[in-house]
């Protein structure tokens, strides 16, 4: 991998070593970054000649990851571990899901883990469920029919419970995926029942 020469200086700063601190942070950027723009001031370059000369980085492959470095107050990098901790997710997922506008974790739904209880729930009631018809099935097939009637009531709410199964199911889905883009037309399309 092509990686651009880092070019240091060490500099006595003469006191001004805790001015210069307080402002990197101030501004949320490293203190090399304050640096950069004051020697550049001085020097007179400007910016954006500076860049293009720069090297170009090399093209990554798609879904390639990179690690980023991000300046937060204590309590704003507190917040973001407890927040990714009750998702349930690293804090790299938990701000990739953010960026991508996850409703579970933008706060404009109910949480990651309480619609994957849910849906935990769900799926051990249809699992539940599709026990029963499997034992009222052999009991049919033997000719019981007597304690096949007592599958009866769970017959006549079967159509319910598993659309509403499926409705849960496919909210969870939907709360866990990245919104999409407002007139993006891309993803899957509905067709009419």
């Amino acid at each position: 991998m092509n990686t651009p020469a880092h070019e240091f200086v060490t500099v006595d700063m003469r006191g001004l070593k805790a001015a210069l601190a307080a402002r990197a942070q101030a501004e949320r950027v490293s203190v090399s970054a304050v640096v950069r723009r004051a020697v550049e001031r001085e020097l007179g370059v400007v910016a954006s000649s500076v860049e293009s000369t720069a090297p170009r980085p090399i093209a990554a492959p798609a879904g390639s990851t990179v690690k980023l470095s991000i300046r937060l107050t204590r309590s704003e990098a507190s917040q973001l571990d407890a927040d990714a901790r009750r998702a349930g997710l690293s804090r790299g997922a938990f701000l990739a899901g953010l960026l991508a506008n996850v409703p579970s974790l933008s706060g404009t739904s109910g949480s990651r883990l309480d619609c994957l209880t849910a849906l935990t729930a769900s799926s051990a009631e249809l699992s539940t469920l599709s026990r029963s018809i499997h034992h009222l099935t052999t009991l049919l097939r033997q000719g019981e029919v007597r304690a096949a009637q007592e599958y009866r009531r769970m017959l006549d709410t079967l159509d319910g419970d598993v659309r509403a199964h499926l409705n849960l199911a496919a909210s969870t889905l939907a709360e866990l995926r990245p919104a999409r883009q407002a007139g993006s037309g891309h993803g899957p399309q509905r067709q009419a029942n």
